[in-house]
């Protein structure tokens, strides 16, 4: 992961965390934000995905990439938004305890008849300056790692039924190095991607592929203000942030949707246990 000077001469990461649409300016001379792609009719056709985390940003961007290759979507957060795609079923949930994840996976087993895909996106990055209080460790790991696991349990029967199935888990870059304020949420997200490295050995056998998307920064709404306040614990700014992308640009959730769409098709038959990094060249 590239390293940042600060302007107190020492060393920090550069974060895997959101950014807002100002990232758009931070290109080099010739480069453009995300260029959209045409996806492949029928890619999806008659596939069934569960997208947790879907209402907004990464998630919104991969429930619609799979819509639009023909897939019937649900997608689930606490609550919906503007964003959510409107040709998908929505199911308000709280995945954090077992008994809502198990009630989320019922609820789209009802809607879909079946499941095919599962994404597990859902997840959340607060900052913390100092000690991190144990209700916050607690917090982190239960969505940022805990759920996926529980839906994930909760769709095995439904997983296993299904012709080849698979199941896609959204990581971090800050799980590799974690900044001080960011260490329950890096901590959450390097078990996820062990524990999916391990998932997917043992699912193999038995039809279901399992996959990680790790992140760098990505253009959503409302990352800004974290990634300033950590920038600057760090005696740096998002600027610097910006433009330690080797490929010029923050990502932007279609970055993220086209990589997900390839780890979900039959392209991607022979991929399980790998962890494909979405950043830019971070």
């Amino acid at each position: 992961m590239p390293i940042l000077a600060s302007n107190s001469g020492s060393r920090m990461p550069v974060l895997g965390i959101a950014a807002d649409q100002r990232g758009r300016h931070h290109v080099r001379e010739g480069k453009t934000m995300y260029i959209p792609t045409t996806s492949i009719p029928g890619e999806f056709a008659g596939r069934r995905a569960l997208v947790t985390g879907g209402s907004r940003g990464v998630g919104a961007a991969i429930a619609q990439r799979l819509i639009d290759g023909g897939a019937t979507v649900v997608t689930s957060a606490r609550s919906s938004h503007d964003e959510t795609p409107k040709n998908s079923t929505f199911i308000s949930a709280d995945i954090r305890t077992d008994d809502g994840a198990r009630q989320l996976v019922h609820a789209a087993h009802e809607a879909l008849g079946g499941l095919d895909i599962l994404v597990n996106n859902a997840g959340a990055a607060r900052a913390h300056f100092g000690q991190i209080p144990d209700a916050e460790w607690e917090d982190s790991l239960a969505i940022n790692f805990l759920s996926a696991v529980r839906v994930t349990n909760a769709a095995l029967p439904a997983l296993q039924e299904a012709d080849r199935a698979t199941v896609i888990n959204i990581s971090s870059g800050v799980a590799a190095n974690p900044p001080a304020p960011l260490l329950h949420y890096g901590a959450a997200k390097a078990a996820l991607a062990s524990w999916s490295k391990g998932l997917a050995a043992q699912l193999a056998p038995v039809g279901v592929r399992v996959n990680v998307v790790t992140l760098g920064m990505v253009a959503t709404p409302g990352g800004t203000e974290l990634l300033q306040s950590v920038m600057e614990a760090m005696g740096a700014g998002v600027e610097q942030a910006y433009s330690a992308i080797p490929l010029g640009r923050v990502g932007a959730p279609q970055d993220v949707a086209e990589a997900v769409a390839f780890l979900a098709s039959d392209r991607a038959q022979w991929i399980a246990g790998a962890d494909l990094h979405i950043n830019g060249g971070a």
